[in-house]
């Protein structure tokens, strides 16, 4: 278990909730570090899928095909020194699921009712003994709606498109940010439009506005109240005992 001074913070189920840019899937990973925990990067596991789509060459309308290829795909994450992989079909698919033409089709597929009903059984499998920071789009609404903590992150459009902006270019992608701010705002009017589970802020999640927070200063916000729940569960149990 990690500690900060005394306190013993127990494995809990930890949701990060928000829109594309908002820095939930670098906040989580980090806080994953920083508490030995498992990070669920369920964006990741739609994005494998829509790789598998991709390869497969199928197209929106062919939806049993895609139910049977679902059926057929195996996708596993594993901690490499703290970092967390995506393999798919047994192949590490890390890099290439962050490609353009994943960017591209992920929207369509992901809302597919049966696949998202397939990796939400997934996901709760791999958080059921806690122990895990899990984020994406509804996390704490779909996936986990009893997890310990839950948080939903928010930042302004070019904050968030500056963001998008320098992954890409780390990664020598090349993009106009104009561009990169449509898309991200495209993405956000489909996430809180669609019919099926929608990007909402979940009930009793604590909303945090990443726009003028460094990485650190999101870790360490969220780290922060993660330690003082623990110790109002810790007093409360020392209550009880008396």
């Amino acid at each position: 278990m990690a500690k900060s001074s005394n306190i013993r913070i127990p494995r809990f189920i930890i949701t990060i909730d928000g829109p594309a840019g908002s820095g939930k899937s670098t906040t989580a990973g980090m806080l994953a570090r920083k508490l030995d925990y498992l990070y669920l990067d369920t964006g990741a596991m739609y994005r494998a899928i829509t790789l598998k789509v991709i390869q497969a060459k199928l197209i929106e309308e062919q939806v049993e095909k895609i139910i049977s290829l679902l059926r057929e795909a195996k996708i596993d994450l594993k901690n490499k020194n703290g970092y967390i992989s995506i393999y798919l079909d047994e192949i590490d698919v890390t890099n290439e699921i962050r490609s353009k033409k994943v960017d591209k089709e992920v929207s369509w597929v992901c809302q597919i009712p049966d696949v998202r009903e397939h990796l939400v059984k997934l996901q709760r499998d791999f958080g059921r003994d806690g122990g895990v920071v899990a984020e994406g789009r509804d996390i704490g609404t779909v996936v986990f709606p009893e997890a310990d903590l839950k948080f939903f992150l928010t930042a302004d459009l070019q904050t968030r498109a500056k963001r998008r902006w320098n992954e890409k270019k780390e990664r020598g992608e090349v993009g106009l940010l104009e561009d990169i701010a449509a898309e991200i705002d495209q993405r956000d009017k489909i996430d809180f439009e669609r019919e099926l589970s929608p990007l909402i802020k979940a009930e009793g999640a604590v909303e945090v506005n990443t726009t003028n927070l460094t990485i650190d200063g999101q870790v360490n916000l969220l780290y922060k109240k993660i330690v003082e729940y623990a110790y109002q569960l810790e007093i409360a149990d020392r209550s009880d005992k008396l």
